[in-house]
C-alpha cells in the first residue's frame, strides 16, 4: 500500500511539473509577442502620415496636383508623395474643405507605400489660429491595402512656454489590414508640438514634431491594449519614421512591451523590450 501511494504522488509530481512546463512555455511565447507593439506603430504612423498630408495642404492655401511641377525651390507636399493624386482646397466656403484624392488604384508614393482613395478634411479658421479645429474623415482610404478609417480631430491650443504650435490630435480609428488580416482599433489624445520648421510653411522637408500622450485599441484578434507613450516620439518630416521616443503598450492581463524608436536617427528599426527581454521589429 505504502508503495502505491508512492507511486501515485511521484506521478501526480512529475504531472504538476509537466504542466508547469507547458504553463512556461505559453508564457514565453506570449511574453515575446511584439504584435500589439507592431499594431501600434502601423496606426500611430499612419494617422500622423494623415495629419501631416493635411497640414502641408492646408499650408499650401491652393488647389494643386502633385503631378504638376510648382517651380518652388523650397519643397511642397508633392516632393514627398510623388506623382500620387491631388489636392482641393476650399477656402471661400463657409465650411473650408481639402480633398486629397489618391484615385482609385493603389499609386506608388516616394515613401514607399501604396495609395488609394480620399483624405477629406474641413476646418473653422485659419490654419494657424488658436482654436481652429479641422476634422478629418476618409473615403475608402487604403495604404499598402490597410484600410484606413474613422475620426481625426486637430484643434490649435496656440503657443506653449517655448512659443511653439501645439496640436491637440483625437483619433477614434479602426485599420481593416490587407489580405484578411483582422481589423485593428485605435482610439487616441495627444499633444502634438511643432519643434521646427514652423516659419517655412511651403517647405515640409524641415517640420519636425514631438508628440506625447496615451492611447487604447484592440489588436486583430480582439485583444485589447493600453498605450502610454514615456518619451516624447520625434518625427522629422524629412524622413518616413519616428526617429525618437518610447511607448508603453500594455495587452490586457500581459506584460508590458517597451517600443523603443531608438536614437540612430533615419531608419525603420526599432526595439520591443517584454520583461527583461528585447526583441528588433522593423517598423511598417
Amino acid at each position: 500500500m505504502q508503495k502505491k501511494q508512492s507511486i501515485f504522488l511521484a506521478f501526480t509530481a512529475l504531472c504538476l511539473i509537466t504542466f508547469s512546463f507547458i504553463a512556461c512555455k505559453k508564457d514565453s511565447k506570449a511574453d515575446s509577442d511584439t504584435v500589439p507593439a507592431q499594431d501600434n506603430s502601423l496606426a500611430e504612423s499612419n494617422y500622423n502620415d494623415v495629419n501631416t498630408m493635411v497640414d502641408a495642404s492646408a499650408n499650401a492655401g491652393t488647389s494643386f496636383s502633385f503631378r504638376q511641377a510648382t517651380n518652388d525651390n523650397t519643397a511642397r507636399i508633392e516632393n514627398i508623395m510623388g506623382n500620387c493624386g491631388s489636392v482641393t482646397i476650399d477656402t471661400t466656403s463657409t465650411n473650408r474643405t481639402i480633398v486629397i484624392n489618391f484615385g482609385t488604384s493603389n499609386c506608388l508614393c516616394l515613401d514607399g507605400r501604396n495609395r488609394r482613395g480620399k483624405i477629406m478634411a474641413t476646418w473653422t479658421g485659419k490654419y494657424r489660429d488658436q482654436g481652429t479645429v479641422v476634422n478629418i474623415t476618409f473615403d475608402n482610404y487604403f495604404v499598402n491595402d490597410n484600410q484606413i478609417k474613422g475620426t481625426h480631430k486637430t484643434t490649435n491650443m496656440g503657443l506653449n512656454a517655448s512659443n511653439n504650435l501645439v496640436y491637440k490630435i483625437e483619433v477614434d480609428g479602426s485599420i481593416v489590414k490587407a489580405n484578411n488580416g483582422g481589423t485593428i482599433t485605435w482610439v487616441s489624445t495627444r499633444q502634438r508640438e511643432w519643434l521646427a520648421g514652423s516659419s517655412t510653411p511651403l517647405n515640409i522637408l524641415d517640420d519636425t514634431y514631438s508628440i506625447t500622450g496615451n492611447a487604447s485599441g484592440t489588436i486583430a484578434s480582439g485583444e485589447a491594449y493600453t498605450i502610454n507613450i514615456t518619451q516624447a516620439l520625434v518625427r522629422k518630416m524629412s524622413c518616413y519614421w519616428f526617429e525618437s521616443g518610447k511607448v508603453d503598450v500594455t495587452p490586457a492581463g500581459r506584460l508590458t512591451r517597451s517600443l523603443d524608436y531608438g536614437s540612430s536617427g533615419c531608419d525603420n528599426k526599432a526595439t520591443v523590450t517584454i520583461g527583461g527581454a528585447t526583441f528588433d521589429i522593423l517598423l511598417y
